[in-house]
C-alpha cells in the first residue's frame, strides 16, 4: 500500500512539473513571437515601397532551396585524459516552391534532415537527426495581409530509430509515427517573412504502421490500432529576419489542441533555426526543436523492473554544425 501511495504521489509531482514545463514554454514562445513582431514592424518606409513593387510585378512561380552538409571528426592516439574517436555526419535540404496569382496564393515547402555518428572502431552507425516535413497551404485574399487558407502538413522519418546503445529495440520508424494535418481558416500574412494562420477546424491523423509498436500502443493510438484521429483547433506562426548582415534567424512554431478530449492541453512544436554565413559556400547554423505531446505516453522502467506509464515529456533536440552550404 506504502508503495502504491509512493508512485502515486510522484506521478502527481510528475504531472504538477509538466503543467509548469508546459506553462514556461507556452509564455516564452508568446514571448519570443512578440518581440520578433515588434522586430518586423520596424521596417522603413523605402523597404515597404520595395515590398510593394515586389508584389506588383513578380508573379507566377517562385522557387529555391539550400543543401547543408556537415562533417565533423574527433581522432585519439594513445591519450592519456580517455574518449573515443568519432565520426559524424549531418545533412539538410529545404526546398520551396510558392505561385503567387493576383487574388490568391500556393506555398509549398519540403524540409529533410538526417544525421548519422560512428564513435569508435568497431561500432555501429548511430541515427542522429530524421527529418520529413512537407507543407502545403493555399489562401484567397479576403482583405489586405488576410486570406481564407487551407493548409496541409505531413511529417514523419525516413529510417527505423532505436533505443541506443541497444540496437534490437525498434522504437520507431517510416510512417511510424507518420502525422497527416489538414486544417481550414484565417492566414495573416503582411509579408514574405512572417506568416500567422489559425485554424478553428483541424483534422490530425497520427499513423503507425509498424506492428509491434501499434500492438504496443505506441505514439498515442490505441494498443492494436494503427491509427489515431483528432479533430481541433491550430496555429502557425512562422517568421524570418535578418539579425545582421549574414546572420539570419527563422522560428516555426505551431500549436494543437483536441476538441475530443482533455480540450486546453496543447501539442507543441516549436523549431528555431540560426544562420551564420560565412561565404558563399561555408556557413554555420544552430537549430534547436522543441517538442511536446500529451497524449504520448512512454514507459519508464524502475529499478525493481517494474513499469510505469507517464504522460510525455518535453523533448529537446539541439544542433550546431558547421560546413558546406549552398543557396540556390
Amino acid at each position: 500500500m506504502g508503495a502504491f501511495l509512493q508512485k502515486h504521489v510522484n506521478y502527481k509531482q510528475y504531472t504538477v512539473t509538466n503543467i509548469l514545463i508546459m506553462k514556461q514554454v507556452f509564455f516564452t514562445g508568446l514571448i519570443l513571437v512578440v518581440a520578433l513582431l515588434k522586430v518586423y514592424s520596424q521596417t522603413t518606409e523605402a523597404e515597404k515601397q520595395l515590398k510593394t513593387q515586389k508584389s506588383d510585378t513578380l508573379l507566377g512561380w517562385e522557387k529555391g532551396g539550400m543543401v547543408n552538409i556537415n562533417v565533423s571528426q574527433i581522432s585519439l592516439t594513445n591519450w592519456s585524459s580517455g574518449g573515443r574517436s568519432s565520426f559524424a555526419l549531418g545533412s539538410m535540404l529545404s526546398l520551396y516552391a510558392h505561385n503567387k496569382m493576383k487574388n490568391s496564393l500556393w506555398e509549398n515547402y519540403l524540409d529533410l534532415g538526417y544525421g548519422t555518428m560512428k564513435q569508435g572502431k568497431g561500432s555501429e552507425w548511430w541515427k542522429t537527426d530524421d527529418k520529413i516535413d512537407f507543407t502545403s497551404k493555399f489562401g484567397y485574399i479576403a482583405a489586405k495581409k488576410l486570406y481564407y487558407a487551407a493548409l496541409v502538413n505531413f511529417k514523419s522519418q525516413m529510417a527505423n530509430g532505436y533505443k541506443y546503445p541497444n540496437d534490437s529495440i525498434k522504437i520507431s520508424g517510416f510512417l511510424s509515427p507518420g502525422y497527416l494535418l489538414g486544417a481550414l481558416g484565417i492566414d495573416y500574412k503582411p509579408g514574405d517573412n512572417f506568416t500567422l494562420f489559425f485554424s478553428p477546424v483541424t483534422y490530425k491523423l497520427t499513423i503507425v504502421t509498424d506492428d509491434t509498436l501499434a500492438a504496443s500502443g505506441a505514439f498515442g493510438v490505441e494498443p492494436g490500432e494503427t491509427a489515431k484521429n483528432e479533430l481541433g483547433g491550430y496555429l502557425r506562426v512562422f517568421m524570418k529576419r535578418n539579425l545582421m548582415e549574414n546572420i539570419t534567424i527563422q522560428t516555426k512554431l505551431d500549436l494543437f489542441s483536441n476538441y475530443l478530449k482533455d480540450f486546453g492541453n496543447i501539442d507543441v512544436n516549436w523549431e528555431v533555426l540560426l544562420s551564420m554565413k560565412v561565404n558563399n559556400y561555408i556557413s554555420a547554423t544552430l537549430s534547436t526543436a522543441l517538442l511536446y505531446d500529451d497524449d504520448t505516453g512512454i514507459i519508464i522502467e524502475e529499478d525493481d523492473g517494474t513499469k510505469n506509464s507517464y504522460f510525455s515529456k518535453v523533448q529537446f533536440k539541439e544542433v550546431l554544425a558547421i560546413g558546406f552550404s549552398l543557396n540556390f
